[in-house]
């Protein structure tokens, strides 16, 4: 790991997610005062778990924390994709991925990850402040930045970092004067799933196709999976769960027992929203990063990577020009912007063949995938998640 040198900032990051916190402490160890506001009144987070996939793991591993999230994680040793019929379309070899990028797939519990994150920003003195509620903020002040709070509060910094998500992000309404998010037409129903002993020894990532519906298994454990069952909806109230058993009611025995073990769990249903990928992400010293700038949908399987990665670069960034963030946000932008739209424009478009209700469709793309080159995908995959790293294929 490279040494830095001291870059004496004060920093508000709003947001303390995956995005927030590993900004927080990718900028606290260059010596900035960095402080997070987070809405919420704990740390608690949308989603069941996550993978890891290299990318990510190689920002861990820059952080020093890889070894702790392999204590906590799994490592994932292919993604095999079923018809709704569970018929087998074919399967990638992730260890090729890992072998081609360098570092491992983990799969984890977000809540997990989270922890691990805190424990870190608490170790370096990060100071997170919880049910901190942003409500305005400016940044073309020549004496740094104001951050307004609900409860009539201000704080001052010289930069500040949106990382408020996708839904309601503060920053992101002050960067582009807008804040409406995309709905795609589906909703997605996740939780964690206590197995038998060894039900998942192997290791293995399932993804069932049907005619608009999908279900995906990521275990963390010989015994324990998270899980995601999506399926075509309008946009409107949360999906009810007997609509979730209804859906999936005769899919293959995995996801039968997993839809049964349900409702003895917390599930949650979230509709599945982007934004169009945005020409800047600043506005002054307010800069957008993770979900405000770049929404990618589940689909991408990149949410927690692309964070992780604005969260490094841009530290590498303020790095270099540490009297001028302005300057390091527009260094960082555009060797940001190609990759995360290209991700987030790429979800899309696989969410929309995942999620179509047209019979005929999917069964063409379910024999397109059965004819698939998944050694060539891996490399592909290796390729694209590789860019603007110093990791992968040469």
């Amino acid at each position: 790991m490279r040494s830095h040198k001291e870059v004496c900032l004060r920093v508000a990051i709003l947001g303390a997610g995956v995005a927030g916190l590993a900004t927080a402490i990718s900028l606290t160890r260059l010596g900035m005062d960095v402080r997070v506001f987070e809405r919420r009144e704990d740390a608690r987070s949308l989603g069941a778990g996550v993978v890891c996939w290299p990318n990510a793991s190689f920002v861990l591993s820059e952080f020093g924390l890889l070894g702790e999230l392999r204590g906590v994680s799994g490592r994932v040793s292919a993604m095999r994709r079923f018809s709704q019929a569970g018929e087998e379309l074919g399967g990638l070899d992730l260890g090729r991925l890992d072998s081609e990028m360098g570092f491992p797939s983990l799969a984890v519990l977000r809540q997990d990850l989270m922890r691990l994150l805190l424990r870190r920003a608490d170790e370096l003195g990060v100071r997170v402040e919880f049910g901190a509620c942003a409500t305005g903020v400016d940044g073309e002040s020549p004496h740094g930045c104001r951050v307004r709070y609900s409860d009539g509060s201000e704080a001052e910094a010289d930069i500040v970092i949106g990382a408020d998500g996708r839904m309601n992000s503060v920053a992101r309404a002050y960067v582009l004067g807008d804040n409406r998010p995309v709905y795609q037409g589906c909703v997605n129903w996740l939780g964690v799933y206590d197995g038998d002993p060894g039900e998942f020894e192997a290791a293995e990532i399932h993804d069932y196709w049907g005619v608009g519906a999908r279900f995906g298994v990521v275990p963390v454990s010989s015994n324990k999976a998270y899980w995601a069952g999506g399926f075509a909806a309008p946009e409107g109230p949360a999906a009810r769960p007997d609509e979730l058993n209804a859906v999936f009611a005769d899919w293959p025995p995995l996801v039968k027992r997993i839809i049964s073990s349900a409702a003895s769990r917390q599930a949650q249903c979230l509709g599945l929203y982007d934004h169009d990928p945005p020409t800047t992400w600043n506005r002054g010293r307010v800069l957008m990063i993770g979900d405000a700038a770049h929404a990618a949908l589940p689909t991408s399987g990149q949410g927690v990577a692309q964070a992780l990665e604005d969260a490094w670069l841009l530290a590498r960034e303020l790095e270099a020009c540490p009297d001028d963030p302005t300057a390091a946000f527009a260094n960082f932008i555009p060797r940001r912007q190609k990759k995360t739209a290209g991700i987030t424009l790429g979800a899309r478009g696989f969410a929309s063949s995942l999620f179509c209700s047209d019979a005929e469709a999917c069964a063409r793309r379910d024999r397109d995938a059965a004819r698939t080159d998944y050694d060539a995908m891996a490399i592909g995959m290796a390729t694209g998640w590789s860019a603007g790293l110093p990791i992968g294929p040469a």
